[in-house]
């Protein structure tokens, strides 16, 4: 029976493979393991307490037939290990791609990416404000972007946004299968009342949101201590 083991193999094989490349002469990404960790530590203790909460909340609830059945903080481990092996495999993602690519000419794109961002989550966010799910993914959103952008001036927003799209080959199947695609229920269950009820397949759109801002978080972060250590 792998039922139990559901979670722990998604995790384990979103991360395996980009794993294994790390240490590839080419790439050589395990000498930024340690920036990786810093980064997605920071990150993913937002993200956690964002989730108890809204596990508390019954904004979201997890079946557990599909886990190992450990628990910390009312989360399965696996969803603790989720925010260090969908981070390590979106972060490996856009090295790999900044390093063999160039990107520059996204730059030139960053104004309005942001620019549109900003305006469609905000619309969504008011107009959408009694859900809370939507509401706080939007706003984290929004925030995120502006600072990266006005207060940080990172120019890589836009090359981060492309990479996103590039990722989405392997969001559909991991979000796909937690939100219930194949399964006989769902791994990550939502309560109707607290999104907007737009599913991509059985993914909440807003899932992918939250992802982006993860995944902009943990990029900025990481970025911050892989330059730290390339100038020791």
């Amino acid at each position: 029976m792998l039922q139990p083991y559901t979670y722990i193999l998604i995790n384990f094989f979103t991360v395996i493979v980009c794993f294994i490349a790390s240490f590839d002469k080419r790439i050589q990404f395990h000498q930024y393991f340690s920036a990786f960790i810093g980064a997605s530590s920071i990150v993913a203790t937002l993200f956690i307490c964002w989730d108890i909460g809204f596990t508390k909340m019954g904004v979201w609830w997890f079946n557990l037939d599909y886990t190992l059945g450990w628990t910390l903080a009312g989360l399965p481990i696996e969803e603790w290990l989720f925010f260090y092996c969908i981070p390590f495999a979106c972060i490996f993602t856009y090295y790999c791609l900044d390093k063999f690519f160039d990107f520059t000419w996204t730059i030139g794109f960053n104004n309005i990416i942001v620019f549109v961002s900003v305006i469609t989550c905000s619309v969504v966010a008011l107009l959408h404000h009694d859900k809370i799910y939507t509401l706080l993914t939007a706003i984290i959103t929004v925030i995120t972007l502006i600072y990266l952008h006005f207060y940080a001036h990172k120019t890589w927003i836009s090359q981060a946004s492309i990479t996103y799209v590039v990722l989405m080959i392997g969001f559909f199947p991991v979000n796909g299968i937690l939100t219930g695609t194949g399964l006989e229920s769902p791994i990550v269950n939502y309560n109707p009342d607290e999104i907007i009820g737009f599913r991509m397949l059985t993914i909440p759109v807003e899932d992918a949101v939250y992802g982006y801002s993860m995944f902009l978080l943990n990029l900025y972060f990481f970025k911050l201590f892989a330059e730290s250590k390339d100038t020791l």
